[in-house]
């Protein structure tokens, strides 16, 4: 059975290019939050290396590798799940995957989710990303049973993509870990409305570690890591500075917001599933239509 109480971690960092000081960094956060009695630690986006853009592919790391080692055995170490935030994943020659990796307390990689939706954006004067440009997106959802609940894997843009979020919902998700980079811009106008909507929307745990202050070659990040409860209430968020937020979960409380408030239970439009038959539909045409496209 799921422990049904606990507490999680999200940890706030500015990571920088030079991972030996990045891990050191989240050993140690990663150690304060197992002190203050933490089950589960969050690490953010790219924790292990934000550097020049150019240099990702360089920066890649197979899965199992260098970092992931090194965070199992601080799984190890302290007896905490550890959701590695995310990791720039070698991709035989490829652009890279950006991988979020889940981490049990024996220090075993349990499960390992490729970023499905990349970000890119241009608001001219503003910011401009383009991450499809350097990485390689993912196409499969990833939930996890654990011995604290059932915990669905995104990262940092996919939160403005409620589909994935019912889809791991609809599979078992209690717990809904969302490690980001999340950019000030767009992050003072959106990020806690959203943290918010998809907890309430899903009856769901959010857990949400961001980084803070900019990267090298990069755009300012948002902070404000937060824990949202399935009402939507911010039960845990960060100070502007690196740091480790702490927030209870309670999988009781999951239970009574949908047995007081059955929405998932009246779900009437496949909206997902819809939009994806369309699209392979659409896909299929275009290849009978023109077989030498793609």
């Amino acid at each position: 059975m799921p422990a049904r109480r606990f507490l999680a971690a999200a940890v706030q960092m500015n990571a920088s290019a030079d991972k030996g000081e990045n891990l050191r960094r989240a050993g140690s956060y990663i150690e304060q939050a197992a002190r203050r009695g933490a089950a589960l630690v969050t690490l953010p986006e790219l924790f292990f290396w934000r550097g020049q853009p150019e240099a990702e592919a360089t920066a890649a790391e197979p899965i199992p590798g260098p970092t992931t080692e090194r965070i199992c055995s601080l799984a190890r170490q302290f007896a905490v799940y550890i959701v590695a935030g995310s990791i720039l994943e070698h991709n035989a020659g490829q652009r890279p995957f950006n991988t979020s990796v889940l981490i049990d307390p024996r220090g075993q990689i349990l499960a390992k989710y490729r970023k499905i939706h990349l970000f890119d954006v241009a608001i001219p004067g503003r910011v401009e990303i383009l991450e499809s440009a350097r990485r390689q997106a993912g196409d499969q959802i990833v939930i996890v049973e654990t011995e604290l609940g059932t915990i669905g894997l995104t990262i940092c843009y996919d939160l403005r993509f409620p589909e994935l979020f019912r889809a791991l919902t609809l599979q078992g998700a209690e717990i809904i870990a969302l490690p980001s980079a999340f950019t000030f811009f767009t992050g003072a106008a959106h990020w806690e409305v959203l943290l918010r909507a998809r907890a309430v929307e899903n009856q769901v745990y959010v857990i949400a570690p961001n980084q803070i202050g900019k990267g090298e070659g990069g755009v300012p990040s948002f902070g404000h890591s937060a824990i949202v409860d399935p009402w939507g209430v911010v039960v845990g968020q960060a100070r502007d500075e690196e740091c480790v937020v702490i927030g209870e979960v309670d999988l009781e409380h999951v239970m009574r917001v949908r047995a007081e408030l059955p929405c998932l239970a009246h779900i009437r439009l496949p909206v997902a599933n819809t939009v994806s038959a369309q699209r392979a539909r659409s896909a299929a045409a275009k290849q009978t239509t023109n077989p030498r496209t793609g």
